[in-house]
């Protein structure tokens, strides 16, 4: 590692928004387990909102791609349809 003051800022900075992007990535994965665990269709449909939120946020943010957000999206909301069915 080099001793340059602006790579050991760089090194801090970058630790900072690991432990940050990490943080933000446990939360949404946390919430969509949560998700795909309630069976209740108005307790489901009053939750997916938030949690498609928080994957756009990953996604803006650059933690997953762009298409695997749409893709889990896709998949909540197919979860969410089908206990309207039950």
């Amino acid at each position: 590692m080099a001793n340059h003051k602006s790579a050991l800022k760089r090194v801090r900075q970058n630790r900072k928004r690991r432990l940050h992007n990490r943080f933000y990535h446990k939360v949404t994965r946390t919430n969509i387990k949560k998700l795909r665990m309630t069976e209740d269709f108005e307790t489901a449909k009053k939750y997916l909102p938030k949690v498609v939120s928080m994957i756009d946020k990953l996604a803006k943010r650059g933690i997953i791609h762009k298409n695997k957000a749409a893709n889990l999206k896709s998949k909540l909301m197919r979860y969410v349809n089908s206990l309207s069915e039950s």
